[in-house]
């Protein structure tokens, strides 16, 4: 097993070797959870010659350890909460956060997408990218959501995340893919060499790379 990965890219393009099963065909789409989700997902969106795009989670951390997830919402209104955080914080707290995250979901939908609508999902075998997950809660609520638009098929796919997790992935989605299962897992981080924060002007910039490739027929770009 792998002792960590470069980069966002490196571990996008090994991402992309597990999933040709999934190129060249009509009716799947890659949905990059925003940000460092894009990085990875673009990999594997050049590789299988699929369409990219963005579904726009926020977690829901915890206000005096934001690493901590308290839940998560996803487009669509959908608020999943994690249990065993929140019955140990009050309700107005949970909800105060909740509306903050809230504007910054609108916010980035509208940076990252602009007037564009979101992408039709319903028959799609949807996969679902992001750098890696800890918790669950994040991914969860993008399952959950995407699950309203009834597509065919959800596979979640990133490079790490604990066996724990993906266990419970398992009876959402029907196919879990991680590169990496550590234990004891911490953070994604730790298992990335170079894990800089991801900007909204590198988010939107690969998303129109990828829309470039796909209006050339999903063939590489000259060198």
């Amino acid at each position: 097993m792998r002792e960590y990965f470069q980069d966002r890219t490196e571990a996008g393009q090994l991402l992309a070797a597990r999933l040709t099963r999934y190129a060249d065909r009509h009716d799947v789409l890659i949905l990059a959870l925003p940000r460092g989700g894009v990085p990875v997902a673009f990999e594997v969106a050049k590789r299988l010659h699929t369409p990219l795009d963005v579904f726009v989670v926020r977690k829901l951390g915890l206000p005096a350890q934001k690493e901590l997830a308290m839940g998560a919402i996803a487009s669509g209104n959908v608020r999943v909460l994690n249990e065993s955080v929140c019955s140990y914080v009050p309700e107005r707290l949970i909800d105060a956060v909740t509306a903050r995250e809230k504007k910054e979901l609108e916010r980035q939908e509208r940076a990252y997408r602009g007037h564009e609508k979101r992408p039709a999902i319903e028959g799609k075998i949807v996969l679902l990218i992001d750098d890696g997950i800890a918790t669950g809660a994040t991914m969860l609520a993008a399952v959950q959501a995407v699950r309203l638009q009834h597509p065919a098929r959800i596979v979640v796919a990133v490079p790490t995340a604990p066996p724990s997790t993906c266990k419970r992935l398992t009876a959402e989605a029907e196919e879990v893919v991680a590169l990496m299962m550590p234990e004891p897992f911490q953070a994604v981080g730790e298992w990335y060499l170079e894990f800089s924060q991801t900007s909204d002007t590198e988010v939107t910039k690969l998303l129109a790379k990828a829309a470039a490739l796909q209006s050339k027929g999903g063939q590489a770009e000259p060198r």
